[in-house]
């Protein structure tokens, strides 16, 4: 160990500075031919980037020639960026070629949108279909929407005036993007669902259909004075009535299914008192028919008295026979008077 140290401090001290200079030149030479093509191309177009920079974003990931030719554009187009946002902003997940076309659409038309703020719209539109450059473009080139959206299945919107009729409407509004709104702000669904509403409301508070076909722009002044846009990430240009027609007549539909609806009720009610008619009519044949019974058993207990009265000594044989032969003409007199055999015809007339 000890001879070790005494022949290293026997290296002279220019070949230890030639060999880490030789190693300095080395490291910049290979940095050298990984980034010439694009520190060239950086610093010829004035927008410099240093090559321990350029190998910095090569070891956290960042593709280089994606990052340097973004950030070539921005500071070409006048934009105060760095470097190190973009790189911050891919390391986030956002998509650094679309916030940099976004922001230089902003400026060339005059619209106010900081590199902040179009981050956060790229990352709120990410995995929704939309990205911050269609957010510019739609504030600098209104949209229309179609009110209803046309993918619901249905397309106009139905309302019914105060004379019953009904009006079906369909509206196209003409919308700009609120960029300062735009995260965290409603979707155009909304603004679909509170332009509907409005022009359910406004049909509703006609007096009648009439009112509604003579000034379709009443529906929109009405609607437009109601703020819709609000809390939404879009500003509301104008709501033009495309289409008024006139529906069924819902007031007598109604009237009718509740003329319906009565009948079926008396029906109910009347059937409910023939069924207590029908059961009282039972009741009461039931009742004649044990008063019949009744008769029966009396008339039963008549042979029993007759014998007793025989044996007790209280009618005679004579007085038996008086009775049999008054029986005998009382049939008699039935059938001469025409009355059926065995029948008492006590009830009808007695002629001279």
């Amino acid at each position: 160990m000890i001879a070790a140290t005494s022949q290293f401090g026997q290296i002279p001290f220019g070949m230890i500075l030639w060999a880490m200079v030789g190693l300095v030149g080395l490291v910049f030479l290979i940095l050298l031919f990984n980034f010439f093509g694009i520190f060239i191309r950086a610093w010829v177009s004035g927008a410099y980037v240093g090559l321990i920079e350029l190998a910095a974003m090569r070891l956290r990931g960042v593709p280089v020639g994606l990052v340097v030719d973004n950030y070539i554009n921005a500071r070409k187009s006048g934009l105060a960026l760095s470097v190190d946002q973009l790189n911050v902003h891919y390391l986030a997940g956002g998509d650094v070629q679309m916030v940099v076309r976004a922001l230089i659409a902003a400026q060339k038309a005059s619209i106010h949108l900081n590199f902040d703020r179009a981050c956060a719209i790229d990352l709120a539109t990410k995995g929704t279909g939309k990205t911050v450059l269609d957010a510019v473009k739609t504030s600098v080139n209104p949209r229309v929407i179609d009110c209803p959206n046309p993918a619901s299945g249905k397309t106009t919107i139905d309302a019914v005036a105060k004379d019953g009729i009904a009006v079906k409407v369909r509206a196209r509004v003409t919308v700009r993007t609120n960029l300062d709104r735009f995260v965290g702000g409603a979707t155009e669904e909304t603004i679909v669902a509170r332009v509907g509403e409005g022009i359910v409301s406004t049909i509703g508070s006609a007096n009648s259909y009439k009112d509604v076909l003579e000034n379709p722009d009443r529906i929109s002044k009405t609607v437009l004075d109601k703020a819709l846009d609000s809390n939404t990430a879009f500003e509301i240009l104008s709501i033009d009535i495309a289409d008024v027609d006139v529906g069924e007549n819902v007031g007598a539909k109604l009237q009718a299914e509740q003329a319906e609806a009565n009948k079926l009720i008396a029906q109910a009610q009347a059937e409910i008192r023939r069924a207590a008619a029908v059961a009282a009519e039972q009741e009461m044949t039931a009742r004649v028919a044990e008063m019949r019974a009744r008769v029966v058993e009396a008339e039963a207990l008549v042979p029993q008295a007759m014998a007793e009265a025989f044996r007790s000594g209280n009618l005679g044989i004579m007085d038996y026979y008086r009775m049999k032969n008054i029986q005998a003409d009382t049939l008699m007199r039935d059938a001469i008077g025409g009355g059926a055999p065995g029948t008492s015809n006590e009830s009808k007339p007695k002629t001279p």
